[in-house]
């Protein structure tokens, strides 16, 4: 006898379908926000907001990807692209030559300043926009405990590098 799959109940298919549906409304219009104003892909606002909300504004590759979520490669690709429009630089750690450092330039802080007051607004009346400060502290409740839910599973990009046998 083989055992039945998994099913999700009809609430748990519909928080799913809601979420998935919230993320892909909500994301596209972010994403022509920050094109509109900024040039930036979701993935490079990602990326100069964290090193915007760094202390010395500086980060490793490695722990950007990580924090975004994104392929080592694809980060390193979007850094590229924003490096070319001198919003970034690249350089070696100084801890560790094999790793590579990512800083936010002025140019790249300007954008921010620039892209921020819209995409504020837009996250505040899209997302929060219709629910109340209690609605927030409990969305924000579950969301956080759901993401350190999947946060225990390291994402590919968090996964520490295989090394090759010869």
């Amino acid at each position: 006898m083989t055992a039945s799959p998994a099913r999700l109940s009809p609430t748990q298919l519909g928080a799913y379908f809601a979420f998935t549906e919230v993320s892909a409304l909500l994301r596209h219009a972010v994403e022509k926000q920050l094109r509109d104003v900024g040039r930036l892909s979701y993935v490079q606002f990602q990326l100069l907001a964290r090193l915007g909300d760094s202390p010395d504004g500086r980060q490793r590759m490695t722990d950007l990807a990580d924090g975004v979520v994104y392929s080592r490669s694809g980060l390193t690709y979007q850094a590229q692209l924003l490096e070319e429009r001198g919003l970034v630089t690249r350089s070696p750690s100084p801890e560790d030559e094999r790793s590579t450092v990512v800083a936010v330039t002025d140019a790249g802080r300007t954008v921010l300043a620039e892209v921020f007051p819209g995409h504020v607004e837009l996250v505040s009346s899209l997302l929060f926009g219709d629910l109340s400060d209690g609605d927030v502290d409990e969305l924000a409740r579950i969301l956080e405990r759901t993401r350190d839910n999947l946060r225990a599973i390291p994402p590919r990009s968090a996964a520490p590098r295989r090394r090759r046998t010869p």
